[in-house]
């Protein structure tokens, strides 16, 4: 049957009223009847903070205070809190022990309880609850058990409104049994409609219904819910009103009929129907609608004769009109605004009515009470606002909480170390701001919420902060629909947890070894550089500031009238990649960069970024290159920067789309890039054209790169001659480049070869700057590039003493000295070299497990033989040594020589000298002579690379590609015609920063957006790195790369004027889970956390993880239990489509499927546990 608004009503309803009225006139209005009974000793049949608020009420009223607790919950504060605590429900589910009314009552009977506080959910509504309290001679803190009842009762206290002349909303008169009659109800007034539990509220069991396809579901869920809760799974039907406001008033009664109000709280801001924000008093309430409510409040309270604390709640809609809801017989979650605006204590108030006390004994007169300016309350909790709310559980590693004046804190188990689980509601702690406006008492709670530090699990604080920042929220109104309607709140601040993330990486370093790979087993050296002296003050004038003056043509022309030898320095870039695998990271060049600045402020340049540096910080050093190149931007003002970049290339190894190129290197040089040096590993001109086009249009200094190799001075070589050479620097300056570049990657220039190409260069080209690079694999790079100079080289690159030899550049402080006193002079002090030399000496000790000399003693002139580059020589040298190979490593060299010739004698750069390298490999591991695998070029499996150089893909090598070479490997696989690069679409950067954003967050800078262009798996993996670790890059090296020792104490500077002082503690045994808890001081507070034992964990069983790039791997969204599984194995499913129920917290969420296709494997069942996404089943399309 249906009941309309001021319609019918049941006759159990009216029976239920008349009975209730009598009650009131025969019971409440004696008061000659009933006598003050003191209570001694109160249990609190509840958890959290609500029974620590209890607690603490009867500690000030002189009562003894005993609490329960279920076997989950033995390490919660609220046991500890009270004078005694036993254990309920032994062997029961969590929510359960707690429902366990036999049990309750033993433990009170056994311990001489005088009374019982239920709290707020669980058994707080239970009338059956409030008569086993009387039934055992133990008074019940709320109103009667008849009351209780019929409050609870949705339907019966609607029944009883309706006779007082209360507004109601259309809904049923009585629960409804099954689906059908929900459904009749919506044939009757339509929708939207709502599911309500009939026992209990909190919105548990609470489902709006929309339209007709959704009510089968939300009905079953709904009812789920609701049994889960409260142990009931009945349910009512009402009209859902929409945009409303939700007011409650608080009442409170005594045993002799005095009923009083304390005014309104407005609990609009809800999601999933629990109220998140709750403000005292309503804002902007008109004083007419509130009379209305409080009178309807009070008047509804003497009809059933409530006693004690109680709360009426109402909807109001949009025309002021208000209707109400349902009566809540017990203490609200939200009381603490009522009593930071009334001044009343309302668990003081509940204890003594039912100590027997009157209201007016005990001051609370109805005009005595008064609002004194506003209090807001929020509601932090461990959710997920980023993912729908959802449940976050985990160990709190840092709980700090906001204080101070006019903040008031309710919590719970809150305290670092505390495990948040699912079983149990999100709330963390309750913070309630009071102030003498609306503004000012959020300006309170914002400044509380920003000094909350909450680490080991995600929470709602930014979205709070959001809300409390909303100009509606501030100096409007707001309805229910606030949160829905706002999308903006949602977009939340990211919480840096800087020091617990560099805590969680220096604790996996220490159980787990170094994250990057380690070629050789040293240890970094113990011992740290020391930085020379800087002085105060900006640094000298330097050649950048002759190029922002003039311009690169201008800066171009004073680099030729320059008297003297200019040199680049490569150490913060080549001769590192050389040397040390390219491991150099950004704290240690911005540790001596200032020094650079002041004391060679006359070199050329400083090259410092592009080339393998750009991967390798993101995908090794786990820093990002924009910021390396930001940061040294900032220290290194006055000398122009140098770059690498790989033609149609860019830093990268394969094609990209012309306009990625181009926005490439526009970012870089608003970042700081001076000078392009643009080069082709094959000289290939399309290529060439497109990277200084790119690097010309951005407004950089173009640096076109002739790639040297074979030997202009021997007669018998002739495929790369000295016409050759003349001929590509012709098209190279009609091009335009500024300066032109000779690049010897191998160092095979000698000094015969250097005057001759330097000296026809020179006369071929007498106003254009020419520049030389070499390695001095051989040894003779000093006397080679003295050559260049002598035959009219500008600028010869050379690394610091420290840092050169071998495979990286000639020497500076060797050029400097040959030089001195000549018209080659550089200009550069020796002392300052000295000085600058013993930095990276010691410095690079910290890179001992990456040093080439660890398998490398010496350069070695078979260089001119094999034409290796110099970073290639030492990366083969490596991977020898690695692979057991050391002996043969001539073999492999030999191979090398070899496989350049199969190729047909290329140009050999990266990526070309990869293709070269990884042929030699292929040859070595095989066992094939070059013979051999010419003849059997047809059948043999070749690596990827030289498959795709023989397609075309990286463009067309001088002379052709061998024949019949290529034919046979290739046979009928597609070629590549003209510029590899000239097909590509052009790359969409506004759809990529889209995704990103979507992925990563809003923090997405146009620099990251290149990194993923350029690298989007190794920025992916960064991104998620940086994320787990945090700021890697302020850690020293030492500790980025072998943690710190057992009691060592440091620093880490995160930002100017932000230091963290750490130490070391303890590092613990493994424990179930595959973890070692690691221990470590931080700002003086003991830090602890727990990481995975990598290597335990392989023999240790642990369920799957769902892979985030594999769109049909299906992850739980948040820890919980499976309630069902939807599905079966075999079955095709629709995109949308419901797989299976979890449940958290009391709150249950429905897995819906990613896409259509197949199940194909499930790996959970009905009540399997799960943490967050643990892989529930996979989809095949």
């Amino acid at each position: 049957m249906l009941l309309h608004v001021g319609g019918m009503r049941s006759a159990l309803g009216l029976l239920a009223v008349r009975r209730a009225c009598c009650l009131s006139r025969t019971t409440h209005n004696s008061p000659q009847t009933l006598e003050y009974k003191p209570i001694k000793k109160v249990m609190v049949a509840n958890r959290g903070e609500i029974a620590i608020r209890v607690f603490r009420a009867c500690t000030e009223l002189g009562i003894r205070t005993v609490a329960v607790y279920s076997e989950q919950d033995t390490g919660q504060m609220h046991r500890q809190k009270a004078d005694e605590a036993y254990l309920i429900g032994k062997g029961l589910p969590p929510v359960a022990a707690y429902l366990d009314i036999p049990d309750i009552i033993k433990v009170a009977k056994e311990n001489d309880v005088d009374a019982i506080h239920p709290g707020y959910g669980f058994l707080s509504e239970r009338s059956d609850f409030a008569q086993a309290c009387v039934d055992a001679g133990v008074r019940f803190i709320g109103p009667s058990p008849d009351v209780v009842r019929m409050m609870g009762d949705k339907v019966e206290a609607r029944s009883i409104a309706i006779r007082a002349g209360v507004p109601v909303v259309p809904g049923t008169d009585g629960p409804i049994t099954c689906l059908s009659e929900a459904q009749e109800f919506s044939n009757t007034y339509g929708f939207p409609i709502i599911f309500k539990a009939a026992y209990g509220g909190g919105g548990r069991g609470m489902r709006v219904v929309k339209e007709y396809e959704e009510l089968e579901e939300n009905y079953q869920r709904a009812y789920s819910e609701a049994l889960a809760a409260f142990g009931n799974g009945a349910l009512f039907v009402e009209k859902f009103i929409e945009r409303p406001r939700h007011i409650e008033v608080q009442i409170l009664g005594d045993k002799y009929g005095n009923v009083i109000h304390l005014y309104e709280r407005d609990c609009s801001i809800q999601r999933r129907h629990q109220k998140v924000v709750e403000i005292a008093p309503a804002v902007q309430l008109d004083p007419h609608l509130r009379d209305r409510l409080t009178a309807d409040s009070v008047n509804l309270a003497r009809q059933v004769g409530y006693e004690n604390a109680g709360t009426v709640e109402f909807l109001v809609d949009k025309h002021g009109r208000h209707y109400f809801i349902e009566v809540n017989s017990r203490l609200q979650v939200e009381h603490t605004v009522t009593e930071q605006v009334t001044d009343v204590d309302l668990v003081h108030a509940q204890l003594r009515v039912c100590e027997g006390r009157s209201l007016p004994e005990l001051g609370l007169k109805q005009d005595k009470i008064r609002i004194n300016g506003f209090a807001i309350q929020c509601r932090v909790t461990t959710e997920d606002p980023a993912r729908g709310f959802q449940p976050d559980t985990g160990r709190l590693e840092v709980f700090r909480s906001g204080e101070g004046m006019g903040i008031r804190l309710d919590s719970a188990s809150a305290f670092q170390g505390a495990v948040i689980s699912p079983h149990y509601d999100s709330l963390l702690v309750k913070v309630i701001a009071s102030g003498k406006d609306l503004p000012a008492a959020a300006a309170k709670m914002n400044r509380a919420l920003a000094e909350f530090r909450v680490r080991g699990v995600k929470t709602n604080i930014p979205f709070l902060q959001n809300v409390l920042s909303n100009d509606q929220f501030l100096y409007g109104t707001v309805d229910t629909q606030f949160i829905d309607e706002n999308q903006e709140l949602f977009n939340l601040k990211p919480v840096q947890n800087r020091a617990q993330k560099l805590l969680h990486y220096l604790g996996h370093v220490m159980v787990n070894g170094p994250t990057t790979p380690i070629p050789v087993k040293a240890k970094p050296s113990s011992i740290d550089p020391v930085i020379p002296p800087v002085p105060l003050g900006e640094p000298p004038v330097g050649f950048r500031d002759v190029l922002l003056r003039e311009g690169p043509e201008g800066f171009a022309k004073a680099v030729r009238a320059h008297k003297g030898l200019l040199l680049m320095d490569t150490t913060f870039r080549d001769a590192h990649q050389s040397l040390l695998a390219t491991r150099v990271r950004t704290h240690d060049l911005k540790q001596i960069a200032p020094f650079v600045a002041h004391n060679f402020n006359n070199l050329f340049s400083v090259e410092n970024w592009g080339g393998a540096t750009f991967d390798v910080a993101m995908r090794f050093l786990c820093e990002c290159p924009w910021k390396r190149l930001q940061e040294l931007r900032a220290l290194l003002p006055n000398v122009p920067f140098q770059m690498l970049l790989r033609g149609a290339n860019a830093v990268g190894y394969t094609n990209y789309p012309d306009n990625a190129v181009f926005k490439f290197c526009e970012v870089a040089k608003e970042n700081g890039m001076d000078i392009f040096r643009v080069f082709d590993s094959l000289n290939y001109l399309p290529n060439l054209m497109l990277g200084m086009e790119a690097a010309g249009t951005a407004g950089g200094v173009v640096e076109a790169s002739i790639s040297y190799t074979g030997d202009v001075s021997d007669p018998m070589r002739q495929k790369y001659s000295l016409e050759y050479y003349l001929k590509l620097a012709d098209e190279l300056v009609r091009a335009g480049t500024h300066i032109l570049n000779v690049k010897d990657m191998a160092g095979l220039l000698k000094p015969e070869s250097s005057r001759m190409l330097i000296g026809a260069l020179r006369d071929r080209f007498p106003d254009m700057p020419i520049h030389v690079h070499t390695h001095d694999t051989a040894g003779a790079g000093v006397a080679a590039m003295l050559a260049c100079a002598e035959a009219g080289a500008d600028i010869v690159d050379v690394a610091v003493d420290s840092m050169a030899g071998m495979t990286s550049q000639p020497s500076m402080g060797a050029i400097v000295a040959c030089t001195k006193g000549t018209n080659l002079s550089t200009g550069i002090s020796l002392e300052n070299v000295y000085d600058y030399s013993e930095y990276w000496e010691v410095a690079r000790g910290l890179y001992a497990p990456f040093d080439c000399t660890a398998t490398m003693k010496s350069g070695n002139a078979d260089v001119y033989e094999n034409e290796i580059p110099g970073g290639q020589y030492t990366n083969l040298h490596f991977q020898a040594h690695s692979m057991g190979l050391g002996h043969k490593f001539k073999e492999v060299k030999k191979s090398y020589t070899e496989a350049n010739k199969l190729l047909g004698d290329l140009i050999k750069v990266t990526p070309s000298s990869k293709i070269v390298g990884d042929l030699a490999q292929f040859m070595v591991q095989n066992s094939l002579t070059r013979a051999e695998v010419e003849e059997r070029a047809d059948e043999l499996s070749f690596p990827l690379s030289v498959v795709e150089f023989l397609q075309g893909h990286i463009g067309i090598p001088h002379g052709g590609f061998p024949e019949p070479f290529r034919s046979k490997v290739l046979k009928n696989m597609p070629r590549v015609e003209g510029r590899p690069g000239a097909s590509l679409p052009a790359m969409d950067f506004q759809a990529l920063e889209k995704q990103l954003r979507e992925t990563h967050g809003n923090d997405i800078t146009p620099e990251d957006v290149m990194s993923a262009a350029m690298y989007p798996k190794v920025f992916q993996e960064f991104k998620e790195f940086t994320h787990q670790f945090g700021p890697v890059d302020c850690l020293n090296t030492r500790l980025f790369l072998d943690g710190p020792k057992i009691a060592e104490e440091f620093e880490v500077e995160l930002e100017r004027g932000k230091t963290l002082h750490i130490k070391a503690l303890a590092l613990g045994d493994l424990n179930k889970a595959g973890q070692r808890e690691v221990f470590f001081e931080l700002n003086g507070a003991l830090r602890s956390v727990l990481v995975k034992d990598t290597v335990a964990m392989k023999e240790m069983h642990f369920h799957p993880k769902a892979l985030k790039d594999v769109r049909g791997q299906v992850g739980a969204p948040m820890p919980g239990k499976v309630v069902e599984v939807k599905v079966k194995q075999g079955q095709a499913v629709e995109k949308g489509q419901p797989l299976c129920v979890l449940s958290a917290m009391k709150m249950e969420t429905v897995v819906n499927s990613p896409l259509s296709g197949t199940v194909v494997k499930i790996y959970v069942n009905a009540d399997s546990s799960l943490e967050g996404d643990d892989l529930i089943l996979e989809i095949t399309e």
